[in-house]
């Protein structure tokens, strides 16, 4: 069974590694959670849930026996897991390469379109 200061150094750790590899910021591990939203699939959002609501329930006695240990450790596994693989370097460098492909694309765009408007008024 997992106990309270079990749960507390976990929700730390997967608020820590939220932070580093997605720049997410929250007060505890559910509202980080909810920042990253999208930048997580759906089944490690799920699981980031399972866990964080755990990580709430652990902090009553009462909730805190109802847990299932299993479930819950399974549950930061994969969240670690998933945090784990992602390359925040390779991220980065996606970022910089479709900012300028969207660049690119915006200059192509206009460019026809001034040739078209010079072919229009007969320059060229």
């Amino acid at each position: 069974m997992l106990d309270q200061k079990d749960l507390e150094t976990k929700a730390r750790e997967m608020q820590r590694g939220l932070q580093t590899k997605l720049g997410v910021q929250g007060r505890d591990v559910s509202h980080a959670l909810a920042r990253a939203g999208r930048r997580l699939p759906a089944r490690v959002r799920r699981e980031g849930r399972v866990f964080a609501q755990a990580a709430f329930m652990a902090r009553n006695p009462k909730m805190a026996r109802r847990l299932e240990g299993a479930t819950v450790q399974s549950a930061y596994d994969r969240v670690m897991e998933h945090l784990a693989g992602i390359d925040v370097a390779e991220r980065r460098k996606d970022r910089w390469m479709g900012l300028a492909a969207n660049v690119a694309f915006n200059l192509m765009c206009v460019a026809v379109a001034f040739i078209t408007f010079l072919w229009w008024r007969g320059y060229v």
